[in-house]
């Protein structure tokens, strides 16, 4: 699958990233070359192999689930585009 300087830019703009013209052309090769590997790792012929949940087998390390707060609250709401001080302000899309 190719990817277009026009598709990067809208994903650019969708993740809010501003990006310039050398990043543009940049991440545009580099996408271009993660979904030419997809592609090729979709003509495989996996139909007699078994899925695999996990390509490892260990155990995971359970720990106690203790609230804490680490982050300021003013510092969270830094970076959204609108806050009411206390929460996120988002647009309404349920009618």
């Amino acid at each position: 699958m190719k990817i277009t300087k026009d598709e990067t830019a809208k994903v650019a703009k969708l993740a809010r990233l501003e990006l310039s013209e050398e990043k543009l052309e940049l991440f545009t090769a580099q996408l271009g070359d993660i979904l030419a590997y997809m592609d090729k790792l979709g003509e495989l012929d996996t139909s007699q192999t078994e899925p695999l949940y996990t390509p490892v087998s260990h155990t995971t390390v359970v720990r106690e689930d203790e609230p804490a707060r680490t982050v300021a609250r003013e510092q969270i709401l830094s970076g959204a585009p609108e806050d009411d001080g206390q929460f996120f302000i988002v647009p309404k899309i349920v009618g």
